[in-house]
């Protein structure tokens, strides 16, 4: 099941401490003392992988490497590894304690969540004319501690949204790769799939109630997916009771959810549209075109309907994705 909710503490490493040592040759018997390493830095990095954050589920706590402690003929400690965080594209993270917020947009896009701690100085560097053979030496400094909050915001090109038992499942298959799980029943999917159109993605968000903005049901867990999404895709079943109350019903959970979202655009299809006779076709579509809503007639059975959400995904094409590597 798709996680789109984490919590996170990171440790970044400590820094290594700085070495207390001599020369042991003749004539040669000052301080050589090396530095310590400094601890390894985290990142958060951008993946397009969408269950990312179930990497999180149970091992919540994160350290980067610690830095190596300083030796005796002016080597120095190795610096710890740093440590990267994989979160999928379209997460924001905020810090618990101090309220920082950033969000990972890009694919490869890096992060600095908690800094590596400082090597301490060897007994090298507190040589001076007045202590030629210090002792002195510091311990490294502590990594940064921190935990996050990471929250996932779908980011797709097309949003499939509609009633539960619209069709968006058996649409996302058709179109793309992906493996939707698809039947008969309302509530059939039940966390959001991406699929891949020649590089364009196109988002499943599970079907949407009524009450949904309220909670009701899954209710706004799946509501905020559709906030990053760029175009909506509106799925009413032909073969409902009525069509525009099933219409209606989405577009109203939409906007009280958030206003932005009745403004977003949209493309209305008839799903299932083999399911009903031609007469009954035409009479829903003209109850839509009534209340200012175009419609068009889709049937996964026939090429021709097909190919009209084909070329509407490749007008998109055209324009480059923010998904592209």
């Amino acid at each position: 099941m798709l996680l789109d909710e984490a919590q996170v503490q990171v440790e970044a490493g400590n820094g290594g401490r700085g070495a207390a040592a001599f020369q042991k040759v003749k004539m040669m018997l000052g301080p050589n003392g090396g530095d310590g390493g400094r601890g390894g830095n985290v990142f958060f990095e951008g993946v397009l992988d969408i269950n990312a954050l179930s990497n999180y589920r149970t091992n919540r706590i994160r350290k980067a490497e610690d830095g190596r402690d300083g030796r005796g003929q002016f080597v120095d400690g190795r610096d710890g590894e740093d440590l990267i965080l994989n979160i999928p594209v379209g997460t924001s993270f905020t810090n618990a304690e101090t309220g920082y917020t950033r969000e990972i947009t890009e694919v490869g896009q890096r992060i600095l969540i908690a800094g590596g701690g400082k090597g301490g100085r060897g007994n090298f560097k507190f040589r001076s004319s007045t202590n030629t053979s210090p002792n002195e030496f510091e311990e490294g400094t502590q990594g940064d501690r921190a935990i996050y909050h990471l929250e996932l915001r779908l980011i797709a090109d097309v949003g499939l949204i509609g009633l539960p038992n619209a069709g968006k499942s058996s649409l996302l298959n058709e179109l793309t790769a992906a493996k939707s799980k698809v039947a008969n029943y309302a509530f059939t999917t039940l966390e959001p799939h991406l699929g891949s159109y020649y590089g364009l993605i196109l988002a499943d968000i599970p079907g949407l109630i009524e009450g949904a903005s309220e909670g009701k049901g899954l209710g706004a867990k799946f509501l905020r997916h559709i906030e990053r999404t760029k175009t909506l895709f509106h799925l009413v079943a032909a073969d409902s009771e009525d069509v525009v109350r099933d219409y209606r019903i989405v577009r109203k959970e939409l906007k009280a959810y958030k206003k932005e979202l009745d403004n977003k655009a949209e493309r209305v299809f008839l799903s299932k549209a083999d399911a009903v006779s031609p007469e009954v076709l035409k009479k829903e579509i003209a109850a839509l075109k009534k209340i200012g809503v175009q419609a068009m007639p889709l049937s996964l059975l026939e090429p021709e309907s097909m190919e009209q959400v084909r070329k509407l995904l490749n007008e998109k094409l055209q324009k480059p994705s923010a998904h592209t590597v």
